[in-house]
């Protein structure tokens, strides 16, 4: 199935901004994060059609799947 794959702020630095994948049906957020070979010592914001959910929820064709790393401001 294909979904989108969007990377922002310096998670830019691992791969494009955005890249459409093919993924087994069933596949979970947590597989697809893993798949990227993003660094493990970043937390991430992981954030589904618009909505943050489990990264153990399966993803549906089409979806579009965003990572953010952690933001601060002030």
């Amino acid at each position: 199935m294909k979904i989108t794959v969007k990377l922002f702020a310096t998670l830019r630095d691992f791969g494009p901004e955005i890249q459409e994948m093919n993924v087994p049906e069933n596949s979970t957020i947590e597989k697809v994060v893993n798949s990227l070979n993003l660094p493990v010592d970043i937390p991430l914001l992981k954030i589904v059609n618009g909505v943050h959910i489990d990264p153990k929820e399966m993803l549906k064709e089409g979806d579009v799947l965003a990572l953010f790393p952690p933001v601060g401001g002030g």
